[in-house]
């Protein structure tokens, strides 16, 4: 797969930027975007399996890469699962594919967002970013038609950065569409 936009974004004009902004003295030290996980949960997989494997192929499709069915853990009685059944579908970008995804979930996903007012600037403390979709219809991939119903995804940017503030400098300079604060 060829270089992505972002990627050769970063690699000239982001890394320096941040180098003399965060201040630091190797290049090694300056954070950057080590991984993409998508992970869907899917609850109607618990009574029909072939839910995920529709899921499974819808994620392939937006993802641009085979995802992997996630298996329960252990047997919950009251939910009627057992351990080893299929409940959602995960995928982990790296490279080139990472930086094509960030992309397009930056530039085309986010802003066809009803009433999009821009995404929370929280992180997890580990300078990771957690960011939750209600609906997997804006990406250009999905085809409204055979989608049976609306589900929701997880997306997990993982960074290189030891502080939420350095993650954050990083997410901004790709232009992530943070909310104002007031």
């Amino acid at each position: 797969m060829n270089k992505s936009r972002l990627e050769d974004l970063y690699k000239t004009k982001i890394r320096p930027e941040l180098e003399k902004e965060l201040g630091v003295g190797n290049v090694m030290e300056v954070p950057s975007i080590s991984k993409i996980v998508i992970n869907i949960a899917v609850k109607e997989g618990v009574t029909d399996s072939k839910v995920v494997t529709q899921v499974k192929e819808l994620v392939d499709k937006i993802a641009g890469q085979c995802s992997v069915k996630t298996l329960a853990k252990k047997s919950i009685a009251s939910f009627k699962l057992r351990q080893g059944m299929p409940i959602g579908v995960c995928v982990t970008l790296r490279k080139s594919r990472m930086y094509h995804f960030l992309d397009k979930l930056i530039n085309i996903v986010l802003p066809s967002v009803r009433d999009f007012q821009g995404i929370s600037t929280k992180l997890d403390g580990t300078g990771n970013y957690n960011l939750g979709l209600s609906d997997w219809i804006n990406f250009p991939e999905v085809d409204y038609d055979k989608v049976d119903r609306s589900r929701g995804l997880n997306i997990t940017i993982h960074t290189t950065a030891r502080t939420d503030e350095h993650a954050l400098a990083l997410l901004k300079k790709f232009n992530m569409p943070f909310r104002k604060k007031s």
